[in-house]
């Protein structure tokens, strides 16, 4: 997900916009990006999204992909379909670059997070995988730990699996310890709601259940380390990818969540 290709200011030099502005400024794709920037999606899902036809949304994932922006994943849940992933921390490299290009003192002054206020209700989050043996067990224990009290996460599975102990060893290394936690059925959450029901496996998002109160469905499509063919020692190294990618996701997620809120209030860009 991440890219070794750089974009040179340099390249503007004879007054032509960064490539980034040519990229992002074309209104198609401005509008694919934005659709991505709330949620993992196939290509049938962003032309109904963007009511175009296929062959013209394709062309344009194509310009994104080759530009280093957006991904492709193969679906887990039926091989011949595929999701399309946007690289948020690129992007906001190459924001930051075009603005610097155009000014050097157009560099952003990250915004400092506001204190949740006394009595607030945590903004709740549930994560959805299969097993729940591993991403969504990871993913719940970064976003407790990353929220700072602001966000009630969750976790359950559609065929819960015990908790694997690649899981435990690369959550040791962030510092969390996800000993003696146990694995859940989603059918324990159904009744309950949630601001955010955030699937990460594509199985468990064609059996989703509904949700009272109606949250906001994010699909992250990412790979199931379990699956991975070898030893633990031999796997490690996935576990450890599927952590760095949840830990940047959910950082982008609680940038997006305001953390006094007390009511369903979802912004624009999970």
């Amino acid at each position: 997900m991440y890219y070794s290709r750089v974009f040179a200011t340099t390249e503007h030099g004879d007054g032509t916009p960064p490539r980034f502005l040519r990229l992002a400024g074309h209104p198609l794709r401005w509008r694919l990006l934005s659709e991505l920037a709330r949620s993992d999606r196939r290509v049938g899902e962003l032309c109904e999204l963007a009511d175009r036809r296929q062959s013209l949304v394709s062309y344009h994932l194509r310009q994104l992909r080759d530009g280093g922006l957006v991904s492709l994943r193969r679906s887990a849940a039926d091989g011949r379909d595929s999701y399309y992933v946007l690289d948020l921390a690129r992007c906001g490299e190459l924001l930051t670059s075009t603005g610097r290009s155009l000014h050097p003192g157009l560099v952003p002054t990250p915004c400092p997070r506001s204190k949740r206020e006394r009595g607030a209700t945590a903004v709740r989050v549930l994560f959805l995988c299969t097993g729940n043996s591993a991403r969504s067990q990871i993913a719940e224990a970064l976003c407790d730990a990353l929220s700072g009290g602001a966000v009630s996460a969750a976790s359950a599975g559609s065929r819960p699996k015990p908790l694997h102990p690649n899981a435990v060893r690369v959550m040791r290394e962030h510092g969390i310890d996800l000993a003696g936690r146990r694995s859940k059925h989603l059918n324990e959450f159904t009744a309950e709601r949630f601001d955010y029901v955030i699937s990460l496996c594509d199985r468990v998002r064609e059996v989703c259940p509904e949700f009272p109160g109606g949250p906001e469905l994010i699909h992250w499509s990412i790979p199931d380390p379990a699956r991975e063919p070898g030893s633990d020692e031999e796997t490690l190294p996935a576990f450890e990818r599927t952590a760095t990618e949840l830990r940047t996701r959910i950082g982008f997620l609680l940038e997006a969540i305001e953390p006094t809120t007390t009511t369903r209030e979802v912004t624009e860009h999970a």
